[in-house]
């Protein structure tokens, strides 16, 4: 596949280079006229006019070919019966598909002015998605099927088609707290207990005095479960841990000097992929992040690369530096704390891009549709509601070809009455797509 240019541009580049991830086939980008013309494969005319019968064309809005970042006037319309914007009526596609996939995927709007939510956090209702309703869509995924699709045959009659990867399946666990009772403090469970004690709440206080004795297992020590669930399935999740070193409101970990908490994350390196949670106090102290991620490698003996943001305290782009500063080459932040949905319109891994200083980085985002805390909390969902909301979304990544990966977290999959019929949804979740 060959794309004409009148220009080239670190932006440009950077969409060639992930269209080609997703459609498994190379994009090589040329300013040369005649080398076009001549060339026999796919080829694509992204310029102002048609330069050939035989070139796709579409017209560059112009996105691409800009520096800086600057408010853009989005008049999002239709386009073979899919939501698009950049409109274009002199060309072949329709709208420029690689203006709008930039667009969405750098996260273009979260550097522009916008409002914060009660966390600080960008609100998912400043978005393009939200407010035109695909917030629900991995909309990037379904141009790009789209765009193969309209492509011209080669000369020898093949087409281009959408297989650079197959579909894939993640589930990730965020473990906040790892335990309710077990490997707390004296002054937590005392506390707890006098607490419980106050409001009447005697299940509680049973509950604390069977952990407390080891007559009980912890509530929230689902992880044998989890592992059986895994093996069953024949699944490679990933789990987050939180180190912050001193408890705070957001942050209600179990400390990681604690033995048992590190015997934990020994057993689940030794079988899974781990990495670390950044804590909520790191999002305000940079030498934070870096030692709560020498913390998990000082307990693995091994190097962290992964990492996902508690509460997802995202922000761009200074949440992205500061994680490539301090070494980690995969993010899984990439959706809303607040909603579920595809936050950058995709359901694809793809390498972040640095608006600010207009460069591609190798750092590589995995973007997540799904969060237990999402349904429950913020969408006040059932178990069975929520159930119906993650095979949705399932469905739709899995017909495009892309990945899916939720997010659960053990408190929420415990046996503790108000948390069964959570344990029962994922379990039957797990049965339905297996």
């Amino acid at each position: 596949m060959v794309l004409f240019t009148i220009e080239t541009s670190p932006r440009l580049h950077f969409t060639t280079n992930f269209i080609q991830s997703i459609i498994g086939e190379a994009i090589t980008i040329t300013t040369d006229k005649e080398l076009f013309t001549q060339t026999d494969g796919v080829k694509i005319s992204y310029s102002n006019e048609a330069i050939c019968n035989k070139a796709y064309h579409i017209q560059p809005q112009g996105l691409l070919f800009q520096n800086g970042i600057e408010p853009i006037d989005i008049e999002v319309t239709t386009c073979r019966e899919q939501i698009c914007f950049f409109a274009s009526q002199n060309d072949s596609h329709g709208f420029d598909v690689f203006s709008a996939i930039f667009y969405l995927i750098t996260r273009y709007e979260e550097y522009l002015p916008h409002q914060k939510d009660s966390y600080g956090r960008y609100a998912h209702t400043n978005s393009l998605a939200y407010h035109h309703q695909f917030l629900h869509l991995p909309l990037v995924n379904i141009w790009l099927e789209d765009l193969v699709t309209m492509l011209p045959a080669t000369q020898n009659g093949q087409r281009s088609t959408v297989n650079g990867q197959r579909f894939k399946f993640t589930p990730t666990y965020d473990i906040d707290i790892a335990y309710a009772h077990q490997y707390q403090s004296i002054v937590k469970n005392v506390g707890g207990f006098f607490k419980d004690l106050m409001r009447g709440d005697f299940e509680k206080l049973i509950e604390r005095a069977n952990v407390y004795s080891g007559t009980a297992k912890d509530p929230f020590d689902t992880y044998q479960w989890l592992n059986y669930l895994h093996k069953q399935y024949q699944l490679q999740p990933l789990y987050f841990f939180l180190l912050a070193a001193k408890r705070g409101i957001y942050d209600k970990n179990i400390l990681p000097s604690s033995k048992g908490m590190q015997q934990l994350i020994r057993h689940h390196n030794s079988m899974y992929t781990v990495g670390i949670h950044p804590s909520w106090q790191s999002g305000d102290n940079d030498v934070l992040v870096l030692q709560e991620k020498q913390t998990l490698e000082h307990i693995t003996q091994a190097i962290c690369t992964k990492s996902r943001q508690h509460y997802i305290r995202l922000s761009l782009p200074e949440t992205y530096r500061k994680l490539i500063n301090i070494g980690i080459t995969d993010d899984y932040s990439m959706g809303y704390g607040s909603i579920n949905g595809f936050r950058a319109s995709v359901a694809s891994p793809f390498f972040w891009f640095d608006l600010e200083r207009n460069e591609a980085t190798n750092l590589l985002i995995h973007p997540f549709c799904w969060m237990d805390a999402n349904s429950y909390f913020e969408q006040q969902l059932s178990a069975d509601e929520a159930l119906v909301e993650l095979q949705d979304y399932y469905n739709i990544v899995k017909q495009v070809g892309g990945n899916c990966t939720i997010i659960l977290h053990n408190s929420f999959l415990t046996e503790q009455p108000q948390w069964q019929p959570w344990r029962k949804m994922y379990e039957a979740f797990l049965s339905m797509i297996k």
